[in-house]
């Protein structure tokens, strides 16, 4: 970026790994001081704008921190409690793709194989097929239906073994540290392996779609499935009430197995109503597709399906390459997809490390950030989505990884990939499609949301008026009562707009609530990054 010189990445990174910071940041939290380690104000309009709204008696209680630079020159404009250790939540997807784009390059792509392992005699393979996962986290039944295509394509008719699912590209632990386990069978909480499927555009993998509609008063309702290979065992029922009396339906997996109890009442006439469910196993759940697929194809698996050990002799018969990284990134970011983001930290961990699992992959991440200055503070990470709760950051470090991404090749990509505010487009604004409208945010503000229960993070960049880009990192963590979003998204409008404008912005910052996101009304918790994701 223009202006931007060895000396300002010099400085900016020896600010963030003076000890003396850490002994700050320990008297400061013992103390109870909110703003014991914040330098001076750069921007004396701006501190008492952005004062002001954090003065919001939603943030009475919680944990507030906040670092805001001038992109060009890294300069600190405002902070509080800059190196407050936090829960990033989903914005720590930042830095996932990221590393991924720095360590992987934007044209990695995934291949998914399909191998054979026995002769073929004419149309017959005499052996297995093996269906090898290569980690692709945007894979779809349509690609499956592919690869079987180019199976029968090839002259197979017949394959007197078994489809061997494979995904042991990445290790056999299928849930992040700290996930918790009463989000097991929320699509949000895909479990995690070498080989998965989704079965939609925003590519919610191993996860089936239920879908409940109604029949005749007093009647059972119709319950679909889509993949319909998928392995889901139906306890309970879903009754059809009178016209006009409303829905209760409610779809359940019970914990460790694909049993999906249903209950409750969905009215006569009324739209059908669609739940995304986990899947246990899901390289077999893969499989099944597949198989399904090759049937509707014309080839017969003579032994069924079975999950692979890795180690099979096999020949290639057919594959399929995915998007390349600079193009998957989107809908992870923007839609704040969870498994993609655990994809990317086990494929970096195999190609960067040699092992598919967290614990190699997160190294990978942090030689990243250690090789741009940004490794102190140590904080802590261990997921790349930022499902766990054992994962924190800090302000400075994720507007430090904000200012150093505006110089890799890869900067364009990344930059459009982030949720745009204000815009109605859901590959386009993303989580940040309903928020900041009308304002001198929409379409300006490119950032990352995080959030989960009791924590609402936003980090990205602004435009102000006069052209400048900033670099912003907003964590509020530990707040239990009304949501402090509007006060989230009023500093964003406040660096959007400028000082001229900071009057009203404070209080719309009081006034603002969380708008309804097509439809929304609730979750599980109070809050939600995107309404099919949360």
């Amino acid at each position: 970026m223009p202006g931007r010189t060895s000396r300002h990445r010099l400085r900016h990174l020896h600010r963030r790994s003076l000890p003396l910071a850490a002994a700050v940041l320990a008297v400061s939290l013992l103390a109870g001081s909110a703003q014991a380690d914040d330098p001076a104000p750069a921007d004396a309009t701006l501190t008492a704008d952005l004062d002001a709204l954090l003065a919001d008696s939603r943030l009475a209680n919680a944990q507030t921190g906040i670092e805001v630079l001038d992109a060009a020159t890294g300069q600190v404009l405002y902070a509080r409690q800059p190196q407050a250790l936090l829960t990033p939540a989903s914005t720590l997807k930042t830095v996932t793709s990221a590393a991924a784009l720095d360590l992987l390059g934007a044209d990695y792509r995934f291949t998914t194989e399909v191998r054979s392992t026995g002769n073929r005699y004419g149309g017959t393979v005499v052996g297995d097929l093996v269906l090898r996962g290569g980690g692709d986290p945007t894979l779809l039944a349509a690609d499956l239906d592919d690869l079987a295509a180019q199976v029968a394509a090839s002259g197979v008719t017949t394959v007197t073994g078994r489809v061997l699912a494979d995904g042991s590209r990445y290790d056999s632990t299928p849930l992040g540290p700290g996930w918790a386990w009463d989000d097991e069978p929320y699509s949000y909480s895909p479990q995690i392996s070498g080989l998965t499927v989704a079965d939609d555009p925003e590519y919610l993998m191993d996860t089936v779609r239920v879908t409940v509609a109604p029949g005749a008063a007093g009647e059972a309702a119709k319950v679909t499935l889509a993949p319909a290979e998928a392995p889901m065992a139906f306890t309970g029922k879903v009754t059809t009430g009178a016209a006009g009396s409303g829905s209760t339906v409610d779809v359940e997996r019970r914990r460790g197995s694909n049993e999906l109890a249903l209950s409750g009442s969905i009215a006569a006439g009324a739209a059908p109503v669609t739940s995304w469910v986990t899947v246990e196993d899901p390289s077999t759940y893969a499989g099944r597709v597949f198989a399904g697929a090759l049937a509707r194809h014309g080839v017969s698996v003579v032994r069924g399906v079975q999950a692979a050990s890795g180690a099979e002799a096999s020949q290639p018969l057919a594959s399929h390459r995915s998007q390349t990284l600079a193009q998957l990134i989107v809908p992870m970011l923007k839609l704040s997809n969870n498994g993609m983001a655990e994809h990317l930290t086990k494929e970096i961990g195999k190609v960067k490390g040699g092992r598919g699992d967290w614990a190699t992959g997160v190294a990978q991440v942090q030689g990243f950030l250690k090789a741009n200055g940004l490794s102190t503070p140590a904080g802590r990470q261990v997921d790349g989505s930022g499902l766990s709760r054992y994962d924190l950051t800090t302000p400075a470090k994720m507007a430090g990884l904000l200012d150093l991404a505006q110089d890799k090749p890869w900067f364009g990509a990344w930059y459009e990939a982030l949720p745009v505010a204000g815009n109605p487009t859901r590959l386009v604004g993303g989580t940040l499609a309903a928020r900041m409208r009308g304002t001198a945010a929409e379409n300006n503000v490119h950032a990352k949301s995080g959030s989960m229960g009791g924590v609402d993070n936003l980090v990205g960049y602004a435009t102000a008026p006069d052209g400048r880009r900033l670099v912003f990192a907003v964590l509020i963590n530990d707040y239990a009562g009304t949501s402090p979003r509007p006060v989230l998204d009023a500093i964003a409008v406040r660096l959007a707009t400028g000082p001229a404008a900071a009057a009203g912005t404070q209080q719309k910052a009081r006034s603002l609530t969380v708008p309804a996101q097509d439809g929304y009304t609730g979750t599980r918790w109070e809050d939600c990054e995107a309404v099919s994701h949360c």
